[in-house]
């Protein structure tokens, strides 16, 4: 065999191997996405109050939502995000860490940190919270280490009289699906940069959309480094 034939020989095999490999991870995300799903579950009669359960932490969860407003929806992304603290529990151990939820809006992920034992501050916009206190306190009370606290934040507003640098430290800051098609991309990125300090943990899932919310992603690493833990191509079916 002349050393074309060899070369070709080799780079066929290598190209056979990357199919393998890739052809793996699409099982394993389709198992991991299937397995997310799973989670998820339904009242069996139809209530005047829409509500979602979800099991995770070893706790049923209920989640009463509103179709009417974004913040008030279960996203995919939330699903993700839970599923991540719960299988990676040894490596992020989330007793009695400080935890802060920006976009919390159902409170889900909030509500699963804080069954994994955080003191947790779930975040949002003054109109979604009410809901979310709800749904934070039927599931959580007399189930967690640490009651969770409720608390507004508008991305960007009076962030150093709310939450002070001096006497506000946050082991992990958690969002999920909060970049979206908003005109309030740089106020996030500034409320990102003022909850963090040198030895906080950002635990994001996002949904990648279009150019303007990808183009987010590498204005985040101009001030963040930034580890991509899980990439899945397949979306859930809902």
């Amino acid at each position: 065999m002349d050393l074309t034939s060899s070369q070709h020989s080799h780079l066929q095999n290598e190209l056979i191997r990357e199919l393998e490999r890739q052809e793996g991870e699409k099982e394993d995300d389709e198992q991991i996405v299937a397995e997310i799903m799973r989670r998820r579950f339904f009242p069996p009669l139809i209530t005047h109050k829409a509500w979602e359960g979800f099991h995770f932490a070893g706790h049923e969860i209920r989640i009463t939502e509103a179709t009417d407003c974004y913040g008030a929806v279960v996203w995919l992304s939330a699903l993700v995000l839970c599923y991540f603290l719960e299988t990676n529990s040894k490596q992020y151990n989330l007793v009695d860490k400080n935890v802060i939820e920006i976009g919390a809006g159902t409170g889900l992920v909030s509500i699963v940190a804080s069954l994994l034992g955080a003191l947790v501050t779930a975040t949002d916009l003054p109109e979604l919270l009410g809901n979310l206190q709800h749904n934070v306190l039927q599931n959580t009370k007399l189930k967690c280490k640490h009651q969770p606290r409720v608390k507004e934040l508008s991305w960007g507003i009076d962030l150093e009289k709310n939450f002070p640098r001096s006497s506000c430290h946050f082991d992990y800051i958690m969002a999920a699906d909060v970049v979206y098609h908003h005109p309030f991309l740089d106020e996030l990125l500034l409320t990102f940069d003022h909850l963090c300090e040198n030895d906080t943990v950002i635990l994001w899932a996002m949904k990648f959309r279009l150019d303007k919310e990808n183009q987010f992603v590498g204005r985040f690493q101009t001030l963040f480094d930034l580890e991509i833990h899980g990439f899945f191509n397949r979306q859930p079916h809902t």
